[in-house]
């Protein structure tokens, strides 16, 4: 029989926590949850879940502090639950490594329609080998890892995604559009700056990029990872 995946909500709203509790576990989840910051990073530690729902505003520790946290440690997938749609919350939690966000107040279905492509990309991710070498440059899904040169570089999950994705897909022009739907799994409705955010940070994480490629804005369109012949 095949093991039940677990999902632990960090969330301080009792009442939000039993509708997302009632619609995972009917999906088949193990689902739990903890009401205030560190109390959610306790349950981490012991439970060790699959994916984590994390609340922004929580007593005794914010979701961002818990996310930092929780990133020294795992790559575990985190969708955050912002308030009101601040888009600061979402770039910084992006900025943070989580994986996706959703606004309050949101529909159930949709989050679960979320968790599911979230798990489904990482059980793709932990059954086949996914590998892009490049001049100066290696990206492993296998291990979650970034190679340049010698230095392995520090990046949140769905950095390496982004950034394997693209380069697995050299010198074609995505929209913002298509690689959320690809890259984050699901047909997103929001925000395009999430890619912004991300190809940002990689730029950043890259530092001076190898002349033989590089991530490069197509004006009015979208990205491309250029490799010169």
């Amino acid at each position: 029989m095949k093991e039940q995946r677990k999902i632990l909500v960090i969330d301080d709203d009792k009442n939000i926590f039993r509708i997302l509790k009632m619609y995972l576990d009917k999906e088949g989840y193990d689902t739990y949850g903890a009401h205030n910051g560190e109390d959610g990073l306790l349950s981490f530690a012991e439970n060790d879940p699959d994916l984590v729902i994390l609340d922004i505003m929580l007593p005794k520790m914010d979701g961002w502090a818990v996310c930092r946290e929780i990133r020294k440690t795992s790559d575990v997938p985190i969708i955050m639950l912002t308030a009101k749609g601040e888009t600061f919350d979402k770039v910084l939690g992006l900025e943070l490594g989580a994986d996706d966000y959703l606004s309050k107040p949101f529909d159930p279905k949709e989050l679960t329609a979320r968790v599911k492509a979230v798990l489904r990309r990482l059980g793709r991710s932990e059954s086949a080998e996914q590998l892009v070498s490049l001049e100066g440059l290696t990206i492993n899904l296998d291990n979650y890892t970034v190679l340049l040169g010698d230095i392995e570089l520090e990046m949140p999950p769905k950095e390496i995604e982004l950034l394997y994705f693209l380069a697995s897909h050299k010198n074609k022009v995505f929209t913002r559009e298509q690689l959320l739907e690809q890259v984050w799994g699901f047909d997103f409705y929001g925000d395009s700056r999430t890619v912004d955010v991300h190809i940002k940070r990689i730029r950043e994480k890259l530092g001076a990029e190898v002349e033989a490629w590089q991530i490069k804005t197509v004006w009015g369109v979208g990205y491309k990872f250029e490799v010169k012949a």
